[in-house]
């Protein structure tokens, strides 16, 4: 199946090939809805993903200078006014969001950045990147999952190693024209529920080469497959929390909402799930 050069590869999007390539096939080249709960109970995901989108936005404008104050009225359930209370109480440790610390610091929530490789788009939409003054760029991740995953997980996510990629080769704009050297950039995540053990994941230059490398395979290997070359994972496990498992006859019933790390940010049109906020299952 030949793949359009205005597709735009997001962590989200080859984060599910990586995942499952018939999934990959289904929502973004055949583009197929299909009417499946992603996770039980049914009311309780709903909620919950409403609930880590508007942490999100509390959060963003926050940054841009609403009074934590007033965002904090729109906490109206008891996991919000936690994260927003951690939030609150520990964010400040991250580069750049102490409100004493870095004053010069430059805060973009937010932000779309975009490089192209080999013809193609890649696509990043980042919860914030901040530039310290002394050039540095952290790109910061606010999760709202119930658990933390391990930091082997993390830096092995498509998008601990596509965002700094972009940041690095695009991101000059960011910083007065400045180009950021691999060195300089570093990707945080940020748990609302475990506020106090962010996980920063540094960035260099050798690491970039394997990103580039990396990267450039996955689009080879997509825009090579054949239709029935996209397989099904053998990971059934995943099969549990995709929408699609009735259609590829992988079970009916959707898996436990505590046993997924989902938050409400999906990217794809259509859909309210997003594979890449599932955090780490134990097989």
């Amino acid at each position: 199946m030949s793949i359009p050069e205005s597709f735009q590869f997001s962590q989200a999007s080859l984060q599910d090939f990586v995942d499952c390539r018939r999934r990959f096939q289904l929502r973004y080249l055949l583009r197929r809805a299909w009417p499946a709960v992603e996770a039980e109970p049914v009311l309780e995901n709903e909620r919950t993903m409403r609930e880590g989108e508007l942490f999100h936005r509390m959060v963003q404008q926050h940054l841009l200078g609403i009074p934590a104050e007033r965002l904090a009225e729109m906490a109206q359930s008891e996991d919000l006014r936690r994260w927003w209370e951690n939030y609150r109480a520990h964010a400040g440790t991250l580069p750049g969001l102490s409100e004493t610390g870095d004053p010069q610091a430059r805060r973009y929530p937010e932000v779309s950045l975009s490089a192209t490789l080999d013809s193609f788009t890649l696509a990043a939409k980042c919860d914030l990147v901040v530039v310290t003054p002394d050039g540095r760029g952290v790109i910061i991740d606010w999760k709202t999952s119930r658990r933390l995953p391990k930091r082997s997980t993390l830096s092995s996510r498509l998008q601990t190693r596509l965002y700094p990629y972009i940041l690095v080769r695009a991101g000059a704009h960011l910083n007065q024209d400045r180009p950021f050297q691999p060195d300089q950039v570093e990707m945080a995540y940020w748990f609302a529920e475990i506020p106090t053990q962010p996980e920063r994941v540094p960035y260099s230059a050798g690491q970039l080469q394997a990103d580039e490398t990396y990267l450039r395979g996955l689009i080879a290997e997509i825009q090579r497959l054949d239709e029935a070359d996209f397989l099904m994972t053998e990971v059934v496990e995943l099969c549990r929390f995709c929408i699609y498992r009735s259609l590829c006859n992988r079970g009916v019933e959707a898996g436990a909402l505590e046993e997924s790390g989902q938050e409400g940010e999906g990217e794809s049109p259509g859909f309210g799930f997003d594979f890449e906020q599932i955090a780490e299952i134990e097989f």
